[in-house]
């Protein structure tokens, strides 16, 4: 029940993503960029936060006056940067908790995901309480409403001896030293935040910390578009002789205060912490069978250091060759490894034209060596007929390439599209493919982060190694397609075996002559 549920979100954000790139493409796609679009986001808040802090009257008289003044007086500046960081704050909590079901969907919590899983959940928690104490810092009837609402779910603790909502009961109980403690937290919350995030991303190569400039203008333009339609706006200041009643919430954020009004402080501190500990747990919850790690071969491994930079978790590094001095050996953490093969197909040893009788590389995967992929490609060739042959190479993580396999089809799936040499193509050209399809996930969609990417700097002649120039492109076709797209890559098959079909047949058409190059000759 839990894998149905699981790979029924996994379909429900594919599909997602697909209809979205349509409008924006893989790049400019939001669902496709959730983290960097979230460090985006908070980005937003520090900038804006900065001003409207260096503004702010933090006596228990002037804060309130000092924020009316901002968003009224100083609209055009100050309400604005108040509206978007209302919004950023929103926008934020948003990407963070779509980013969290993402990779869950997904199953990139465990293995070598483990680090960065266990190091997002506490970011939840800093997110939440820097986003309420910032409205109590406003210190109108929704601020009131909101610090009455937690401290009485604070009390419910049992470290707490005496219970803190009794501050907010008199109107004589607030004096400016709680302002100063409390735009200290909204400071100090963040900043935790921020080294959090920089734990969070820390194993990881190549993080992008913003997305496309086109999705960074669109959101901005659309955060600032929200502030002048519907700007941010206190309610009536604080009255600790009234109870607040009917006030506008920020689902958001403070979801939590109505929750705790209609169950109790023992039903919201219970799922909190049950969910708090199901995410911590989850992990280790029954998951796949783990993938062997990569190999390393000493004698062909000659240190040139392409599989450290292509890796995506930085699990290979560069050391001493202990055989060869004064040169260098890839090595592999196992801790770190994702076993997806781009060291693999990052490795100039990983040919098909050596000559050797077992293909040995400098790098490689025990459970798909290139010799094998060598052997198959071969076997399969071999046995190819019809009039126009294929080969389909794809990944394990994307669609199902093995569907396609057919008398004049060869389908080679790998354990990531990043795994495939560019030797190989011309390898499968050079030895009787009419064609070669080369599929893989789509721009942002990489299980792997940088399969895709690689592949298709490759092909392109702008990373190494490359594809040699002197084979053909109109033979070669790049199809990105996401896990449920196969009758997509079948239309995209079929169109370029009649392109194929087409310009062959067109070769071995006859030359004519117009009637006056006859009457000359």
């Amino acid at each position: 029940m839990y894998a149905s549920l699981r790979g029924n979100a996994q379909t429900l954000f594919e599909r997602s993503e697909i209809f979205f790139d349509a409008f924006f493409g893989g790049t400019d796609n939001p669902l496709r960029h959730l983290g960097a679009l979230g460090l985006y986001f908070l980005w937003l808040l520090v900038a804006s936060g900065l001003y409207l802090y260096a503004v702010l009257d933090t006596s228990i008289d002037g804060v309130y006056r000092s924020i009316g003044h901002l968003s009224q007086q100083q609209w055009y500046l100050g309400g604005i940067l108040r509206s978007l960081h209302r919004y950023a704050s929103d926008a934020f909590v948003l990407v963070m908790m779509l980013h969290l079901l993402r990779e869950w969907a997904c199953g990139r919590y465990y293995g070598f995901r483990l680090y960065s899983w266990i190091t997002g959940v506490p970011l939840i928690w800093f997110a939440y309480i820097s986003g309420i104490g910032g409205y109590w810092i406003v210190w109108d009837r929704v601020a009131q409403y909101s610090a009455i609402a937690t401290t009485e779910l604070l009390d419910w603790l049992p470290f707490f001896n005496e219970p803190t909502a009794r501050n907010f009961l008199a109107p004589d109980s607030i004096n400016d030293r709680f302002f100063t403690i409390l735009v200290f937290i909204h400071i100090g919350i963040p900043l935790m935040l921020i080294l959090g995030l920089w734990a969070h991303v820390n194993r990881i190569s190549r993080v992008d910390y913003l997305p496309s400039r086109n999705l960074m203008l669109g959101t901005l333009a659309s955060l600032l578009a929200l502030a002048a339609i519907q700007p941010a706006l206190s309610q009536a200041p604080a009255n600790l002789s009234l109870v607040p009643a009917a006030l506008p919430l920020d689902w958001f954020i403070l979801f939590i205060h109505p929750l705790t009004d209609v169950t109790s402080p023992a039903a919201v501190w219970a799922l909190i912490f049950g969910a708090t500990l199901l995410l911590f747990v989850l992990p280790w919850l029954p998951r796949p069978k783990a993938q062997p790690v990569a190999l390393v071969d000493a004698a062909n491994c000659n240190g040139c250091g392409r599989c450290h930079a292509d890796c995506p978790y930085e699990a290979v590094t560069m050391a001493g060759h202990p055989d060869k001095p004064g040169h260098r050996i890839a090595v592999v953490d196992p801790g770190l490894c994702a076993a997806c093969g781009i060291c693999a197909g990052s490795c100039p040893s990983s040919t098909p034209f050596r000559s050797q009788e077992r293909l040995v590389t400098g790098i490689d995967m025990p459970q798909q060596p290139v010799d094998a992929v060598r052997r198959q490609l071969e076997a399969r060739l071999a046995g190819l007929g019809g009039t126009t042959k294929l080969v389909v190479f794809g990944c394990e993580r994307g669609v199902d390439v093995r569907s396609l396999d057919a008398a004049d089809t060869a389908a080679i799936s790998l354990l990531c599209t990043g795994m495939l040499p560019p030797s190989f193509i011309e390898y499968a050209l050079r030895s009787g493919a009419d064609g070669v399809v080369v599929t893989g996930c789509r721009d942002g969609g990489c299980d792997f982060r940088l399969g895709m990417q690689w592949t298709q700097e490759r092909l392109d002649h702008r990373r190494e190694p490359h594809l040699r120039e002197l084979v053909p492109q109109d033979r070669l076709r790049l199809v990105p397609a996401s896990r449920s797209e196969s009758r997509q890559l079948l239309v995209a098959v079929t169109e370029f075996r009649t392109e194929l079909e087409t310009r062959m047949a067109a070769s071995r058409r006859p030359p004519t002559y117009s009637r006056r190059k006859n009457h000359h000759a």
